[in-house]
């Protein structure tokens, strides 16, 4: 199975060296990158135009922000199956492309764990996402899986429609809501680490940023799942975050593992 992987970044030249390394480094030989950059300034398009081979198919031109730039990509890539990589993040293994293919041959969606790291370099542990499988109506009750694992076959892509430009965090958060709870799709959990991600993006760099999270999610539950004013996940969710904080503070330091 091919797999497509969507890259967004704008101005990620400080990390995107680690994406491309991590998606070459895949041994899954069926694989594309899609970058769509937002016209950056930094070296980000250098950095990648020097990368660049027959795999990856690179864009750059002005935006609406994230979620305009992820539909784009959805609108590009040629793959079966297609998930998303932030430009500051990277695949955990060499076999994660391998491991997303294997199981899409038997669902329509999967997901697995995350890590996320202060930095690549350094691979210190700050917080352990952990995953379960999806039960319908999951998503009243807090669960949700990290979106950076969350990959689809096309026919999901196609059933789910684009990515809702009227959330500012949230979007991806609504995409899946609709993708596992509006529909009937086979969902599968992967075990194992699948991602290493940078600590600090746009919906986990800080405590406004996740209660801004938390209510653009709450009004995707109201819109699709009927939810109240206030909903079980409201309370639910971020008590499940926490405990991903502090599973790292009970660990030794650790190094995440290399890629290859």
């Amino acid at each position: 199975m091919k797999v497509s992987v969507i890259t967004v970044c704008r101005n990620a030249a400080g990390t995107i060296g680690h994406t491309l390394d991590s998606f070459f480094a895949q041994r899954h030989a069926e694989k594309e990158l899609i970058i769509v950059d937002g016209g950056s300034t930094d070296g980000t398009i250098e950095i990648v135009r020097a990368a660049m081979d027959g795999s990856v198919i690179f864009v750059s031109e002005p935006d609406n922000g994230l979620y305009d730039a992820a539909n784009k990509g959805f609108g590009l890539f040629t793959g079966e199956a297609a998930g998303f990589l932030n430009a500051d993040d990277r695949f955990h293994d060499g076999d994660v492309l391998r491991r997303i293919s294997d199981a899409l041959c038997e669902a329509d969606i999967i997901c697995g764990d995350l890590d996320f790291v202060r930095d690549h370099d350094g691979g210190r542990i700050v917080r352990r996402w952990r995953g379960s499988p999806f039960r319908k109506g999951a998503f009243r009750f807090g669960w949700m899986p990290a979106h950076p694992t969350f990959y689809v076959r096309r026919s999901v892509v196609d059933a789910v429609g684009p990515f809702d430009l009227s959330y500012r965090t949230a979007a991806d958060y609504d995409w899946m809501l609709r993708a596992c709870e509006l529909h009937d799709f086979r969902c599968a959990f992967v075990g194992g680490v699948m991602i290493d991600m940078m600590a600090g993006g746009q919906s986990t760099s800080g405590l406004l940023a996740h209660v801004h999270h938390n209510l653009e999610a709450l009004r995707s539950r109201r819109k699709w799942l009927g939810a109240g004013m206030l909903d079980i996940a409201l309370m639910a969710k971020p008590l499940r975050k926490a405990t991903q904080f502090a599973a790292p503070l009970l660990e030794p330091r650790e190094s995440v593992a290399a890629n290859g």
